[in-house]
């Protein structure tokens, strides 16, 4: 990760923002965070009680990974930290985390079957999610260790009865991966409430069509920095 602290926070402003301008906030609730360069493992995470649409760079609060603010005067989502320190902890490449209560996300993490291959936007996604049993709100700590496991090396993370996350080695790694995942949800949803039969893609088509996209992944600059570019023209203040 080689973007500057100041970067990486007008990068994670810009991911609320445009979660807002998607209707994936859920007024005070769900998080996004990255991890910040240094030995002492620490991210930036949204201040609790701000909406999505008012988080600038500056609010994002520093937490290192005993649930300390490091830098910064508010508090943040106490279930928030837990589920994001789970993954920082874990994962060395999952330098962002975005988490969130969409409406086609927690449907569909409370269908049993999952994620199902009914498109080609899902085979993005084929055997790389991974799918964690609720628990409740997530506010012991010991129910990270869970988490670390239930998302292995996975990019997503199906929180059951719960949301979704995605992982990724930036911002705009880890908010390409939930915007498409998130598609892929509103997209089975779609499907599966037309009241007429549908067919899933069988496995190998999946795993070719998944090679064929991951090797295609040094697009998601470019679609980060169209979106960064929709973003200043609509609401550019995610930079103060």
């Amino acid at each position: 990760m080689n973007d500057d602290i100041a970067t990486l926070r007008r990068n994670l402003a810009a991911a609320y923002r445009l979660a807002a301008l998607f209707g994936w906030d859920d007024t005070l609730y769900t998080h996004f965070s990255v991890r910040l360069p240094g030995e002492e493992p620490r991210f930036l995470i949204n201040p609790f009680g701000l909406l999505f649409e008012e988080v600038r760079a500056s609010d994002l609060i520093v937490v290192d990974m005993h649930g300390k603010v490091v830098e910064g005067r508010a508090d943040y989502n106490v279930a928030g930290f837990t589920i994001h320190s789970a993954v920082h902890m874990a994962r060395d490449d999952a330098h962002c985390v975005i988490h969130t209560h969409t409406l086609a996300g927690m449907a569909v993490a409370a269908q049993d079957d999952g994620l199902l291959q009914l498109n080609q936007i899902s085979t993005e996604f084929y055997r790389r999610v991974g799918y964690h049993p609720y628990e409740g709100v997530a506010l012991d700590l010991e129910e990270r260790r869970r988490i670390q496991a239930s998302l292995g090396d996975h990019i997503a993370l199906i929180l059951r009865h719960h949301g979704l996350l995605s992982v990724g080695a930036s911002v705009a790694d880890a908010f390409y991966v939930m915007f498409y995942l998130n598609r892929a949800c509103e997209i089975q949803l779609a499907t599966t409430s037309g009241g007429r039969h549908y067919s899933q893609i069988p496995a190998h088509l999946s795993r070719h069509a998944c090679e064929q996209l991951q090797g295609a992944e040094w697009q998601r600059q470019l679609i980060w920095q169209a979106w960064l570019r929709k973003l200043d023209r609509l609401d550019p203040g995610y930079k103060d």
